[in-house]
């Protein structure tokens, strides 16, 4: 069976085991072409994991848009902005929320 990971199917899979509840995640995914363990765990509430946050986000969405529209501010204004410079904003906003762990910083990427 191919698996894919297309969400549409996933969906149809999952509305048509609300609408008919004798149908199981393994019949379902046969029908689909859907991993059945996949819609088990969607069936159970898990969500997507492209609509799941990251772990080991430093900053929060808030941070990173000022974060952002300080850098497109520079670049305006003529000024490239340097990586040290960003760098240095990002863990001044990280100290400025969470002050207690000195050791939070943000990486390269």
């Amino acid at each position: 069976m191919p698996q894919k990971n297309d969400e549409r199917q996933i969906n149809l899979a999952l509305q048509a085991m609300q609408n008919d509840p004798d149908l199981s995640a393994r019949a379902a995914g046969k029908i689909y072409s859907v991993d059945h363990e996949k819609l088990s765990r969607r069936k159970r509430g898990m969500r997507p994991r492209r609509d799941i946050p990251a772990n080991l986000r430093k900053l929060t969405d808030l941070e990173e848009s000022v974060l952002v529209q300080h850098i497109l501010d520079l670049a305006t204004k003529g000024f490239p902005p340097r990586m040290s410079i960003v760098e240095d904003i990002a863990n001044r906003l990280c100290t400025t929320r969470d002050a207690t762990r000195d050791t939070l910083r943000v990486g390269i990427h």
